[in-house]
């Protein structure tokens, strides 16, 4: 399982014209899940994300979690962090989890961040979506488990 998590001060997701998930300052999390990840990944990255602490405290130090700052995330199922490039320049994306699977452990991970006090605003599985987002800092985060 890979995600990329960026710092927000606001991100809102669209699919077919319709506003799906919109937050303020917190996390915008692209989630990618691969053939061989199981509940139990969902499980210790939800946990994972829930307490990364990338947000400025008072000294200007990354002391803050989610929790700390009363932040929200956007969770946006995205396949292509699968993509693999290494065999010419069109990626190739057989190490993706099938449409059926992805999308339940998609739903999985949204449901183990509500469990820990994050209910998700979320994306349109398998949709062709928009996302705006005002970056903060710009600070990226990649986790893979």
């Amino acid at each position: 399982m890979k995600a990329v998590i960026q710092r927000v001060l606001s991100a809102k997701v669209t699919a077919d014209g319709r506003v799906t998930g919109e937050i303020g300052r917190g996390f915008l999390v692209l989630l990618g899940v691969g053939s061989e990840d199981t509940e139990e990944n969902c499980r210790k990255l939800a946990s994972k994300i829930s307490k990364l602490r990338i947000f400025s405290d008072e000294n200007g130090k990354t002391n803050l979690s989610l929790s700390d700052v009363g932040g929200g995330v956007l969770a946006v199922s995205q396949f292509t962090l699968f993509a693999d490039c290494s065999h010419g320049n069109r990626p190739s994306f057989f190490e993706a989890a099938e449409p059926d699977t992805a999308n339940r452990l998609y739903e999985l991970f949204c449901n183990e961040l509500a469990a820990l006090g994050f209910e998700p605003q979320k994306g349109v599985f398998g949709a062709n979506m928009k996302i705006d987002m005002t970056a903060d800092g710009p600070f990226t985060v990649f986790l893979e488990i």
